[in-house]
């Protein structure tokens, strides 16, 4: 086949930052020497959303940031509570704690803030909120979390994981975290989504200067890396490659989701650079997956999230976009006895 679609892992289409590229490369003469822990990366944060640098850390993408808070704050009578199906990543650093794990289902695939409120009890230490939440790029609003935040004790620390932030940011509804100084909540963003710096491995947190104290004596002391660090302040500066990144996939997340929506398809409302698609069981969505990947394009199975019979789709170049689409509508046109069918 001519062309590979791989929109699988809510990858940026466009590339790399050109801007986070050029300050890569300047730094790489520099690579016989150890890093500095992201100092710099933490003092330009501080100055672009107006913190203290005691206020932010950087690390290997979010992921390691989370990874770190896990080993800094739960102990082995600790319970996290979160959401079913939340984010891969975090279900399998938190499992591998060997905590309990606790979740409430999804309330028309968003977070049930209400009910993850209930659940807290005395164990209770972390709770984790995707927003926009992946798999399935819905959002709580302000108001949501103004009410579910009311619930939540001092003691328990709330992960606020904002990886896709700036695709959702210009939506009034959405509860930009920098909003929300407080003491118990940490926010995560990386660079890996709208600033295509996921092989850079770079990411950031803002939390309260002890939290962020905590995690640095838990960090590993050379992390991120000279060009990670040097990346990341070259996408901050780089507006112009934001603001293509934002046109690009609000194009893409319309033509996706009017194209699912035109063969048939349910498709979740999404904030982020992805959409989801829920099939009539396991047994159809692994089919879908496979004949799409037959005609080149790639697509995520949702069932290692929990969500065996949901479908999460990338969005890509538009080119990648139409020969998801096209794709979809052969593998329906020779199947028009699926059950999801409208």
């Amino acid at each position: 086949m001519s062309r590979i679609a791989k929109l699988a892992s809510n990858e940026n289409p466009l590339g790399a930052s050109p801007k986070a590229i050029e300050a890569m490369t300047r730094v790489l003469g520099g690579l016989n020497l150890y890093p500095n822990g992201g100092l710099e990366l933490r003092e330009v944060l501080a100055a672009e959303f107006d913190l203290k640098v005691e206020n932010v850390i950087a690390g290997s993408g979010s992921e390691g940031i989370m990874s770190n808070i896990i080993r800094a704050f739960l102990c082995d009578e600790d319970e996290v509570l979160t959401t079913d199906a939340a984010f891969i990543g975090f279900q399998v650093l938190a499992r591998s704690r060997g905590v309990k794990y606790r979740t409430v289902p999804y309330l028309d695939w968003h977070y049930d803030l209400p009910a993850l409120a209930r659940e807290i009890n005395a164990n209770t230490k972390i709770i984790y909120l995707a927003n926009p939440n992946n798999p399935t790029g819905t959002i709580f609003t302000k108001h949501q979390f103004d009410e579910f935040y009311k619930h939540v004790p001092e003691r328990v620390l709330i992960i606020l994981d904002e990886a896709y932030f700036e695709y959702a940011k210009d939506n009034p509804r959405y509860p930009d975290s920098m909003h929300y100084r407080y003491d118990n909540v940490i926010t995560l963003r990386t660079f890996s989504k709208i600033y295509g710096l996921a092989g850079a491995r770079i990411g950031y947190g803002f939390a309260h200067e002890e939290l962020i104290r905590n995690l640095l004596k838990v960090k590993l002391p050379f992390e991120p890396s000279t060009p990670a660090q040097a990346a990341g302040i070259g996408a901050l500066a780089d507006k112009e490659f934001l603001h293509r990144s934002l046109e690009l996939n609000a194009r893409g997340l319309r033509y996706l989701s009017e194209g699912l929506a035109d063969i048939g398809l349910m498709v979740v409302p999404s904030e982020a650079n992805f959409v989801m698609t829920a099939m009539s069981s396991e047994q159809e969505a692994s089919r879908i997956f496979e004949e799409l990947l037959a005609q080149g394009v790639v697509v995520r199975p949702l069932k290692a999230f929990g969500l065996p019979n949901c479908l999460r789709i990338s969005t890509g170049s538009d080119e990648d976009n139409q020969l998801c689409v096209e794709a979809l509508r052969r593998t329906y046109a020779t199947n028009t006895g699926a059950s999801h069918r409208s």
